[in-house]
Parts: C-alpha cells; structure tokens; sequence
C-alpha cells in the first residue's frame, strides 16, 4: 500500500512537471528545473530525484502526445491547402484581369486580309515541259513568253494534216478544171469514126436495095429464080440494120464528146471543195494546238507559283503557273449582318495594315456578299436570340499601297 502510493505521488509530480514545461515551452523559456518527488516514510531516506529522459511514459500519456501531434499535422495541412486555394484564385483571377485589358478585341475590331486575282497558266497541248523562260516572283508582261512545250506526235499530225490537204487541193482542181484535152480529142475521132461507119453503111445499103429491086424485076419476069431474089432481100435487110447500128454508135459517141467537153457536174465540184476545206479545218486545228507550244502571259502581274520543272511530261489543261495581278491589289473581311452598317458598297473605310509599320489607308467597298449557310453564327439562348450571317465585305484601295501583297492582315476600325 505504501509502495503504490509513492508511486501514485511520483505520477503526479510528473504530471506538474510536464505542464510546466509545455508553457515554458510557449513562452520561449525553456524550464531548467527538474521535480523533486516527495519523501515518503519508506523513501524519505534517499532524497533520489528521476530524471527527465529516464521518465517513463504510460499509455494515456503517448495516446495524448500522439493525438496532439496529429491534430496539429491536420492544422498545418489545412492552412496549406487554404494558402494554395487563395494563390490559384488570386493567380487566374489576375491572369483574367490582364486577358481582359490586353488580350480582349476591341468591339469595333474587324480583321481581314489582303488578296489579289490569280491567272492560271495551261494549255491545251500535252507534252514535255523543255524551257522556262520566267522564275517564280518575275514580273511579267502582257504578251510576254513563259514557257515551251514539245510534242513529237503533235508534230506528226500536223505533217499528215497537211498532206491529207494537198490531196484534197489536188484532186478538187482536177475537178475544176474539167475533161482533160486529150479525152476531149479520144472521143471528138470517135465520133468521127462512127459517122464515117454509117456513111459506109448508109452507101452498101442503097447498093444492096438497087440490087434487090433489080432482081427482084428479073425474077417477075421469069429471068432469076426465087432464091436469087431472096439472097437480095436478106442482103438488104443486113444492110439496112447496119445502118442502125452505125447511127447509134454515132450517137453514142456524140454524148461522149458532149459530156467530155461539158466537164464534171456541179455536185462533183462541191463535194471535191467541201473535202479541200475539210482538209485545212484539221491543219488549222492541229496548228491550233501546237500555237500553245509556246504559253504567252495573258496579264501583267507576278509569277507566283510554276509547278513542273524542266523535261516533266505536262498533260492538256494542266496549269503550269500562276501569275498574281498585283496591280488589282484589294482586301477582304468576314463581317457579321450586324455590323455592316458602315460597309455598304461605295463606301470608303480607313484600314490599318501592320505589316507595312501600321501604316494606314483608305478603301472603297466594291463587294458585299453572304457566305452561305456554313458560315452563319448560331445562337446560343433558346429565347431572346437569333442566328446571324456572315457576309464576305472587299475593298480596293483608293490610291495605290506601296508594298501592300497578297496575304497581309488589314485591319477595320
């Protein structure tokens, strides 16, 4: 009993102690004073006094310190946490503020971007691509030659192009010209002779009818037999168809000669000029093609792109270059329907365009157009909204922009 209560008096001075300490502690001071335990009857003799580090710790005590410990780690980590939250609120709040002054378009603010025509440069032969006689960012000049084109098939065609119309020349003057001299003069000595022939005809028939009557006279009078007189009759009648035959041969060759000097008929004719003109409408379009051997600048302006390089094959229509018109020089900008107040066709808006130093300058609007369905903002509030178009605005500059290409921003205030 005794034992247990110096023990329970030693706890208690222990207790006191450690409090003692913990506000020593608080106030910057660090205790140096260690307990002094109480004499009991049993001990009082000995006059000991623990020391601090020798203490030992119950249970309770370590659950306590230990809890104490974590309460103050789940403090420290939630004014961490608070500190954080507050630095990324003060930082996006800041970062939404400069957005705001800086980054943020005026109202008024439209941007656009200078353009100018292109020409597309093809032809209509295909070929081999053997010379260029221009490099990109030339200028050039109306009328100006750009590049050639060979092609040996072309060539042939040309050539049988105009073989096929010398034939055709030739035999339409054949036609033209009539029944040449010498059938004229064939069938002229063949109606000659056919007439001849029928005089002949003509002659042994009057001989064998005056032999007919005179026989024919003997035989009434019993002097030749009947035979006699019939051989008469048959002579006779060959002769008398002989002169048939020898008049129609007659006329036969008559309308020989008549068609000989008269020539071929008008439809002849015709046909044969109609091939002749057939014949140069295919060297006309053969030549046609090969005048694009040589491809000539249709405008002035800059040669902005060639696409092919020397002895690639080119096929017909393919662009070979494109020229940009740097003298027709405008800009263009995508405004919504409403903010086209001000850009009516006709009139004139101040630009700003940062490329040439800010420089600044005046254009006229000559185009307003919507650009279709795909281009139209979409409202975002069931009610009290509307969808709006957006419409493609150009504008040429008044007077002429020294240094002002194709691709520049333009700014409209």
């Amino acid at each position: 009993m005794e034992n247990n209560q110096n023990k329970e008096t030693e706890k208690q001075e222990w207790n006191k102690f450690q409090d003692a300490n913990d506000k020593s502690s608080d106030n910057g001071v660090k205790s140096q004073e260690k307990p002094v335990k109480k004499e009991s009857k049993a001990t009082a003799p000995a006059q000991k006094t623990l020391p601090v580090a020798e203490k030992p710790k119950s249970a309770e005590e370590e659950a306590a310190e230990q809890k104490a410990k974590r309460r103050k780690i789940r403090q420290a980590k939630r004014l961490s946490l608070i500190g954080a939250m507050l630095i990324l609120v003060a930082v996006v709040a800041g970062m939404a503020i400069w957005g705001i002054l800086h980054l943020r378009p005026a109202d008024r603010t439209i941007q656009g971007q200078a353009d100018c025509d292109v020409v597309r440069i093809s032809g209509k032969l295909a070929g081999r691509l053997v010379e260029l006689y221009v490099k990109e960012g030339d200028y050039v000049h109306k009328g100006q030659r750009l590049a050639k084109i060979y092609s040996s098939t072309t060539d042939a065609t040309l050539t049988k192009a105009k073989e096929m119309k010398n034939v055709a020349s030739s035999q339409n003057l054949k036609v033209e010209r009539g029944t040449r001299y010498e059938i004229i003069e064939s069938a002229r000595k063949v109606v000659e002779q056919a007439r001849s022939a029928k005089q002949q005809a003509i002659a042994a028939e009057e001989i064998t009818r005056k032999t007919f009557e005179r026989l024919d006279n003997l035989f009434k009078e019993g002097v030749v037999s009947e035979q006699k007189r019939d051989e008469a009759k048959a002579a006779l009648d060959a002769a008398t168809a002989a002169v048939g035959t020898a008049t129609a041969a007659v006329e036969t060759a008559e309308a020989q000669l008549e068609m000989a000097q008269n020539g071929p008929q008008d439809e002849d004719k015709e046909a044969s000029r109609g091939m002749e003109h057939v014949a140069e409408a295919t060297v006309k379009e053969v030549e046609a093609v090969l005048e694009d051997q040589y491809l000539i600048a249709p405008c002035s302006g800059e040669v902005s792109s060639i696409y092919p390089h020397i002895g690639e094959l080119v096929i017909m229509g393919s662009p070979i270059m494109t020229i940009s018109q740097l003298d027709d020089m405008w800009a263009a900008f995508n405004v919504r329907e409403e903010k086209l107040n001000d850009l009516g066709v006709g009139k004139e808006i101040n630009v700003m365009i940062p490329a040439l130093n800010n420089k600044e300058a005046t254009m006229k609007v000559f185009y307003v157009h919507d650009m279709g369905s795909f281009a139209t903002w979409s409202a975002t509030k069931a009610y009290g909204d509307y969808d709006s178009k957006t419409f493609e605005v150009k504008a040429r500059p008044v007077k002429t922009i020294e240094g002002f290409r194709p691709g520049m921003s333009v700014i409209l205030k």
